[in-house]
C-alpha cells in the first residue's frame, strides 16, 4: 500500500443530506445518511458536557437535577421549593406589574368595593375621619379563606388605624378608624394578598 502524505488528503466538505457512509456489517454493507444521523435522532444517555448554544424552549424534561445554574430572566405559571425562596437583590420579592388594581369607594366608607387583584390601592369616598371605627367588605376573588391580608396607609392627612377583621373565600373585611383626626378627604389603603394554607 502506498503511503500517502496528510497534507496529500483532499480537503473535506460538509455532508450534504444525499451523502452516505458505507458500513460493512457481517459481510453485507449498509449505509447510513447524513438525515438518518442528525435528523430526529434520539441519544441515549449522552453525555453532552458544555452547551455553547442551540434552542431548547420544545424540549421536556423528567427528573431534571440542575445545580446552582444561572438562571437570568425566566418566567413560567408556577414555582415549588422544597427550601426558603431568599432574594439577596435591592428589588425584594414581591408582585410584578399587572398584578396590582385600584378600586374607588362610593357613596359612604362602610360601602363595599370590587378589586380582584393579589394587590392595589382603594381610595375612600370623601368624608371627615371619625375615632369611631368603621367597616367596609372588599370583594376578591383571588382571596382563599386561609390567606393574610396585609393592610397599610398610602395616603391621607388623618392617621388610620387599619385591621382586617375577616377574610373569607373571595373577600375581606377592613376595618379602620381614625387616632383622632377629622380631615375631610380620601385617602388610600393599599393591601397585599398573600397565599397561605393551613397545613
Amino acid at each position: 500500500m502506498a503511503t500517502i502524505a496528510i497534507t496529500s488528503l483532499p480537503v473535506a466538505t460538509a455532508a450534504a443530506v444525499a451523502d452516505v457512509l458505507p458500513i460493512v456489517q457481517s459481510g453485507t454493507t449498509k449505509q447510513v445518511t447524513n438525515a438518518l444521523l442528525f435528523t430526529n435522532s434520539t441519544l441515549v444517555a449522552p453525555a453532552l458536557g458544555t452547551v455553547a448554544s442551540g434552542n431548547i424552549s420544545a424540549c421536556t424534561s423528567t427528573g431534571m437535577v440542575l445545580t446552582a445554574p444561572v438562571i437570568g430572566a425566566a418566567t413560567g405559571t408556577s414555582l415549588t421549593a422544597t427550601g426558603t425562596i431568599v432574594s439577596t437583590g435591592t428589588a425584594g420579592v414581591g408582585y410584578a406589574t399587572g398584578a396590582g388594581g385600584a378600586v374607588t369607594q362610593i357613596t359612604s366608607r362602610t360601602t363595599g368595593v370590587t378589586l380582584n387583584k393579589t394587590s392595589g390601592a382603594i381610595t375612600l369616598v370623601s368624608a371627615a375621619g371619625s375615632a369611631t371605627a368603621a367597616t367596609f367588605t372588599v370583594t376578591n376573588s383571588t382571596v382563599a379563606a386561609t390567606d393574610v391580608i396585609i393592610l397599610n396607609q398610602k395616603s391621607g392627612t388623618d392617621l388610620y388605624d387599619l385591621m382586617v377583621t375577616a377574610v373569607a373565600a373571595g373577600s375581606f373585611n377592613i376595618t379602620f378608624r381614625t387616632t383622632g383626626g377629622t380631615t375631610t378627604e380620601t385617602p388610600v389603603f393599599n393591601f397585599a394578598v398573600i397565599k397561605a394554607v393551613a397545613a
